[in-house]
């Protein structure tokens, strides 16, 4: 699984060059992303705004629509990531930096809205970085997190959990509730191809920070970032993860075409 922080960063190094091309159309679509934000309350210009592992700037465009870009800044670990989101014109105004979502380089209650698509599948310690997220917030402040669900048929589970982590509705509250947040709530949100009885594809989890100053949880300092045990198993783990993500691009290309064909008839 590609929740070590150097596995994700080699792993994005090679995916951030046909990401906005040929992953976002398939997984994390416009459509998407409206509804998504639309739990963080984006409802005022002014805004202090972070996006975390805001990758080449997908979700952060979305952003822009509701806030003013120099409002707005994007965090992320991959320089190669935000090397794409810095050819984007409409992006040119927000600051980016190069960080950890564990260990965000904010004061206590900095921004008026946190917001993160696609990022918690690579956290190693997800409640940590949901525990910062309520920390950097003002009082009042809202976050949302957008990522994945655990898939029902037990198949794809096993190629998905293969690949990186995909939390259960439960856990994704869980995390929010134990950090502090007040009125969780989650709203599913899924490509058109999307189709299964099983549970939703992804969740877009949002809460209130009711208070200011850190998280209640009260973790202690992080510790230093571990090394993958040998070159030997990080190869062979970086290798497993990186193919069982590639299974899924062909699998969600097929079914977004059996999608467009059937429109196609019905009209």
């Amino acid at each position: 699984m590609l929740q070590h922080k150097a596995e994700a960063y080699w792993f994005y190094r090679v995916l951030s060059r046909v990401y906005d091309r040929w992953v976002n159309p398939l997984f994390w679509t416009p459509a998407m992303r409206a509804t998504a934000l639309g739990a963080a309350a984006l409802d005022d210009r002014s805004l202090l705004t972070l996006d975390v592992g805001a990758g080449t700037g997908f979700t952060t465009e979305g952003i822009v629509e509701h806030v003013d870009p120099d409002r707005v800044t994007m965090l992320d670990q991959s320089p190669h990531q935000l090397a794409r989101a810095e050819r984007k014109p409409r992006l040119d105004r927000c600051t980016k930096l190069l960080g950890d979502a564990e260990q965000l380089p904010f004061p206590a209650d900095r921004f008026d809205r946190y917001v993160s698509a696609g990022s918690i599948e690579y956290w190693p310690d997800p409640q940590r970085a949901i525990a910062e997220a309520y920390r950097v917030l003002r009082a009042e402040g809202r976050a949302v997190v957008i990522g994945p669900v655990r898939p029902g048929n037990p198949l794809l589970r096993r190629v998905a959990e293969t690949w990186m982590l995909f939390p259960t509705e439960q856990q994704y509250r869980d995390w929010f509730e134990r950090a502090g947040f007040a009125d969780v709530e989650l709203i599913a949100v899924a490509p058109a191809w999307y189709r299964s009885p099983r549970g939703p594809y992804a969740v877009a989890v949002g809460g209130r920070k009711p208070a200011p100053g850190d998280s209640p949880l009260g973790l202690p300092p992080a510790a230093a970032p571990t090394v993958p045990a040998g070159r030997v198993r990080s190869s062979l783990r970086f290798a497993g993860g990186s193919l069982a993500g590639a299974l899924f691009v062909p699998l969600a290309a097929a079914l977004a075409l059996r999608q467009r064909l059937q429109e196609r008839r019905v009209r």
